[in-house]
């Protein structure tokens, strides 16, 4: 029997979970920070109000933060994590298939659940030429016509955010989404982007530490996984990953995110406007 499996990741807004692991090391600033504030404000106004889950790690500390500013408001629950990463490479195995289906089913996603929810579900991520978004994508629509379920229903509960690194705009500029084929199943509001400095990308992207490791086919249904690191790089992201939550949760980053969802067009909606009066009040 094919059962979930996932890598480790501790509840970093209950730190009571964490013991004294991390005592003894100093806090940092965490790099980036008012890049990271700018993002995540673009990512929540640009979600539609829907459920943000964050796919593969490139994009934890965005979700971190946005984790601690949400903690005690009415989108507390909206946030996910999606471990998922693959690129252009063989083409899966049944098995593979297999485990990665009840994957998502143990974190929610599934074609029936997509046919029947109301709010919209973001799969949000870093991207460089789509290629994990392709495979993402192409996974949920074959299950969705395994399952028989309506795809003219579920396509207008999908969207994609693509995090960018920033360039300079022109007549010729390209954008990932337009490289893609399959963007054009989806409406076009459903295909979204925020753009970061490039060395913000970067980082993120490439040089970051992350808690748990790249969750790559060989490691679908590794249960090794599962067992919390504890080496000095996944401490050291586990530490700055706590300093993001914690920022988070302070009055000066949520008042920073309500600023800045302020000043986005979707603010003119009245979910956005009442989620930015929530983080004010904290």
């Amino acid at each position: 029997m094919t059962v979930p499996n996932r890598p480790f990741r501790w509840d970093l807004v209950r730190h009571d979970r964490l013991g004294g692991l991390l005592e003894g090391r100093p806090e940092h600033d965490p790099p980036y920070l008012p890049e990271l504030i700018e993002c995540a404000a673009k990512v929540l106004a640009r979600s539609a109000n829907g459920d943000l889950h964050f796919v593969g790690r490139s994009a934890d500390s965005l979700h971190d933060l946005l984790a601690g500013a949400l903690a005690r408001t009415s989108h507390r629950d909206r946030l996910h994590l999606l471990p998922f990463s693959h690129r252009f490479e063989e083409p899966l195995q049944p098995a593979e298939i297999r485990q990665l289906r009840v994957n998502l089913e143990g974190l929610g996603v599934t074609p029936y659940g997509l046919a029947r929810r109301r709010r919209p579900v973001v799969f949000a991520d870093l991207v460089y030429g789509g290629a994990t978004f392709t495979h993402l994508y192409g996974l949920l629509r074959d299950w969705i016509g395994d399952e028989r379920e309506s795809w003219e229903v579920i396509r207008l509960k999908l969207r994609f955010l693509g995090i960018t690194s920033r360039e300079k705009t022109g007549p010729h500029t390209r954008r990932w989404w337009q490289e893609a084929s399959w963007t054009g199943d989806l409406p076009r509001r459903s295909v979204v982007g925020v753009s970061v400095e490039p060395w913000v990308w970067s980082y993120l992207g490439n040089e970051q530490h992350k808690i748990t490791p790249s969750f790559r086919r060989a490691l679908w249904s590794d249960e090794a996984v599962s067992v919390p690191r504890r080496d000095e790089k996944a401490l050291r992201a586990l530490a700055q990953a706590v300093t993001l939550v914690d920022r988070g949760r302070g009055r000066e980053v949520r008042e920073a995110l309500a600023r800045r969802v302020a000043a986005e067009p979707a603010f003119a909606e009245p979910w956005l406007r009442s989620l930015a009066l929530e983080l004010r009040r904290g």
